[in-house]
């Protein structure tokens, strides 16, 4: 089945665009029909001439566009219709005439179409996984099997933007640092490529020692000068290397360890992990997701390896019979609070309640925690950056003010 655009009137004399499917432009044509649309021009899709989405090795260029944040806002729109009473493939039809994201826009037409078709809606959305993950699938997968979908798609959509909120937060906490080493970095280059070597004739002039600050300003600004091409060789297969045995497994697990123990941001990362795997395991028993189905998915979810790892061994100790709490505790990785907070949920039959907590509670601490490092970092950053630029400025000084000293 191919994917046309179309462009028509509506029976009122309203100017409608959108795309649908069908096997032939002919077939097209009168499937708008059926709809109350009058096709005035029906052309295959461009950007989709090929058979199957999913099946097309391109189809992450085409998902390029979706973010989390589209997709929460899509879900939570979706269950206000449905609790509304609207029917599904109405309250579907109502979201495409509405999203403004066109890459979005397609997906959710072609969710339409099948779900018109006569499959579920947890089917349908399995077919575009980059848009919708296996977590979003197998949760709606529950919520259609249970009778609650629409509840489903609320915790879908809280689910969703609190992983926004955190990406954001982490983000914000990252970037500023970076900024200011890049700024830091290119202020350096300035002085050495530039500044620095004006002074260099004027001091080779002097019959006298230089300062000790001065010679190895000097010296690194030479070295700099002359071997650039070789540090960014240096500096550039470095990187390579190490993005090369990151992609291995043994590299990212220890890329993984040794973030986390980077000092505040390692905690911060540490925090993050906890509030997804927290937050998503909820959400998943919440919805009716048998535990082992949903630590399968959290393997996926969760985007550090150590703590995948360790999700992965206590799955295989609770298919054994054991409880979730102690594996996660003999891991090493998990604070003692979660663990305890875990086995009173499991004793207490309320362990999605008790992992709600656990990622309330640590939110609170990732916005202090931000909070307090950003306050911090400023000042820091700016501090080590003034100290450099003195060293530079009193390199400089310094045999000016020897010279000076003679002259008199």
């Amino acid at each position: 089945m191919a994917v046309f655009e179309y462009k028509g009137m509506t029976a009122q004399g309203k100017t409608v665009a959108g795309i649908v499917d069908a096997d032939s432009p002919r077939m097209a044509r009168q499937k708008l029909r059926t709809e109350g649309i009058y096709a005035t021009e029906v052309y295959l899709e461009k950007e989709h001439k090929r058979s199957r989405l999913s099946g097309d090795v391109s189809i992450d260029r085409f998902f390029q566009g979706i973010g989390k944040q589209d997709v929460a806002i899509l879900t939570r729109q979706l269950a206000t219709l449905l609790k509304a009473g609207l029917p599904l493939v109405t309250s579907l039809n109502a979201l495409a005439d509405q999203i403004d994201n066109a890459r979005l826009k397609k997906v959710v037409t072609q969710v339409r179409e099948r779900v018109n078709e006569g499959s579920s809606l947890g089917n349908a959305l399995k077919e575009f996984p980059q848009a919708f993950p296996d977590l979003y699938v197998s949760m709606v997968h529950a919520g259609e099997a249970s009778g609650a979908l629409e509840l489903v798609l609320l915790r879908l959509a809280d689910y969703l933007e609190s992983q926004v909120r955190i990406r954001k937060r982490i983000a914000s906490a990252l970037i500023y640092p970076a900024i200011m080493i890049l700024v830091g970095m290119g202020v350096l280059s300035i002085l050495f490529a530039f500044v620095i070597p004006k002074f260099v004739s004027i001091f080779a002039e002097l019959e006298q020692a230089l300062p000790l600050p001065t010679v190895i300003l000097i010296e690194t600004s030479n070295f700099v000068r002359s071997f650039w091409y070789l540090i960014l060789i240096v500096l550039g297969l470095t990187l390579y290397i190490l993005k090369r045995y990151k992609a291995t497994p043994k590299g990212r697990e220890l890329y993984d360890r040794l973030l986390l123990r980077v000092p505040v941001f390692g905690r911060l990362i540490l925090i993050g992990t906890i509030i997804r795997f927290s937050r998503t395991l909820s959400s998943l028993l919440s919805s009716g997701v048998p535990l082992l189905k949903a630590m399968d998915i959290l393997t996926a979810v969760v985007d550090n390896t150590v703590f995948a790892k360790a999700i992965s061994l206590a799955r295989e100790s609770v298919t054994e019979g054991a409880s979730l709490s102690d594996p996660l505790k003999r891991s090493g990785i998990f604070p003692p609070i979660v663990i305890h907070m875990i086995a009173s949920g499991e004793q207490s039959g309320q362990l999605e309640d008790m992992l709600a907590k656990v990622s309330e509670i640590y939110e609170e601490e990732a916005n202090t925690l931000t909070s307090t490092l950003m306050s911090l970092l400023e000042p820091f950053m700016i501090l080590g950056m003034a100290l450099m630029v003195a060293f530079i400025v009193v390199s400089i000084l310094l045999p000016l003010l020897e010279m000076n000293q003679l002259v008199k």
